[in-house]
């Protein structure tokens, strides 16, 4: 099974590269499913319904949100009405939506699962290694699910590190998302779990980290804000990991993704 997941998409420009490039990357690459984490997509904050159909429409087969999963107020009422958006596993219990669902893809079953990381987090969340125990202990990889997919929203790479081998040998991918920045350890683990500490940003990188440079700079420099944060819309890079899963669940290959954009292209 042939697979790619894409990091946070970035403001108008992150989703305007992704409904024009993601059809094309689909019949190019043959396919069988893509994951988009959506959480900034709409001005750089959460996910409005509107924007979560676009990229739906373009070819996502789950969206993924984070710890801005409900900035975007309709975010509450949309994501009780499509299964196809997952918010964080270990948010808040009273939260809306759900944080894992299996797919029906050409008869295998493609369990997807989001949750968030605690360090440095700006708010406290569920521990997310029980709550991920407790879906692994459901759905078994090569026994209720064919194949795993595990979307870490979290700020440290020590904790997504951690996550990635403690995934090992129960899911087909762990990818870390939430920094934009992409890492560059695109790997295997032992036990067949394809890792990516972050599989970075769909947004312009002449930015930083996908906001217009301007007003962070002036943050940084003066420990005062003057304007809010806007999304950069300049040319965007899509950026995320390509991975291909065997009948057992194992990744047999993976491959770090950019695609357009300023940064070194890279594809399967």
């Amino acid at each position: 099974m042939n697979i790619l997941f894409l990091g946070d998409v970035m403001g108008r420009a992150g989703r305007q590269a992704v409904t024009d490039h993601l059809p094309r990357l689909r019949a190019d690459w043959n396919l069988d499913f893509v994951v988009v984490n959506g959480e900034n997509a709409t001005s750089g904050m959460g996910l409005s319904g509107s924007h979560a159909k676009a990229l739906l429409e373009a070819g996502a087969d789950c969206v993924t949100l984070g710890d801005h999963a409900f900035d975007q107020k309709d975010m509450l009422q949309f994501i009780e009405n499509e299964p196809r958006v997952l918010r964080p596993l270990n948010f808040s219990k009273a939260a809306p939506g759900k944080g894992a669902r299996v797919f029906s893809v050409g008869g295998r079953r493609v369990l997807v699962v989001q949750a968030l990381g605690q360090v440095f987090m700006k708010r406290a969340f569920d521990d997310p290694f029980s709550a991920l125990e407790t879906v692994f202990r459901t759905h078994p990889l090569g026994g209720a699910v064919e194949v795993i997919l595990v979307d870490f929203h979290c700020e440290a790479t020590s904790e997504k590190m951690a996550m990635g081998h403690w995934c090992d040998g129960r899911a087909s991918l762990m990818v870390g998302t939430h920094t934009h920045v992409p890492t560059s350890d695109a790997m295997i683990l032992p036990k067949g779990c394809a890792y990516l500490t972050d599989a970075g940003m769909c947004g312009d990188y002449h930015s930083v980290i996908g906001m217009q440079r301007d007003e962070p700079l002036r943050r940084f420099i003066t420990g005062m804000p003057k304007e809010r944060f806007s999304p950069a819309l300049g040319e965007v890079t899509l950026s995320g990991v390509y991975v291909e899963v065997g009948a057992d669940g194992r990744t047999t290959r993976i491959e770090m993704v950019r695609q357009g954009g300023h940064l070194p292209s890279a594809g399967p």
